[in-house]
């Protein structure tokens, strides 16, 4: 999978999502953005969103339990880095998309690849 963080900002379109004080410490948001499932994540003030679905069998990621900077799958215990996507224990071994966020005017915003569009010439 890939990690849309490492995208440049110019290819991604971020979204508005929430006002910083509506997501509390160790809290989080489901939200669908085009055809993307994204769970946000408020952990200590550092924002994080990664793809709601777990890459063993595609399962609610966003229902699992946090333990320190990792999401632990509430089906068969597949834990994943909320801050990259990258599969940390079994039964996972293939990564989710983890998704850039920022903060602009104290509102919570997630970039989402841009789709390509073809030009004409």
């Amino acid at each position: 999978m890939l990690n849309y963080k490492n995208f440049q900002p110019s290819k991604c379109k971020f979204v508005d999502i929430s006002n910083v004080d509506d997501l509390a410490n160790r809290q989080r948001i489901l939200v669908e953005l085009e055809d993307h499932s994204i769970v946000l994540f408020n952990i200590n003030g550092e924002y994080f969103a990664i793809e709601n679905e777990c890459s063993h069998d595609g399962g609610p990621i966003g229902e699992g339990d946090l333990d320190g900077m990792k999401i632990i799958c509430p089906r068969h215990g597949a834990q994943f880095d909320l801050a990259t996507g990258k599969a940390l224990a079994l039964p996972a071994v293939e990564d989710i998309p983890a998704y850039p966020t920022r903060i602009v005017n104290h509102r919570i915003q997630v970039g989402i690849p841009k789709r390509s569009s073809k030009s004409t010439r």
